[in-house]
């Protein structure tokens, strides 16, 4: 194999592997972009139950407090 050939090989075998990275970092984007949406959707959900639990004020539910709580077996 010449020089020539081989230096095209390898710029061939380059371009497959960028290829494939960029394959794989869209694929990752992807994901990552439906996770934000996922997070960002439970983070409003999060808030609005607090906002839910401290509306009720003094209602017959205490507050949780898990320093407090002592499970039973002790």
């Amino acid at each position: 194999m010449t020089q020539q050939q081989d230096a095209e090989q390898k710029i061939a075998e380059l371009q497959a592997s960028v290829a494939y990275l960029e394959l794989t970092v869209d694929s990752l984007d992807a994901v990552v972009a439906k996770q934000d949406k996922q997070l960002q959707d439970m983070h409003r959900q999060l808030q609005l139950m607090y906002s839910q639990i401290n509306g009720q004020g003094d209602s017959e539910i205490a507050p949780f407090d898990a320093a407090a709580e002592v499970p039973p077996h002790y």
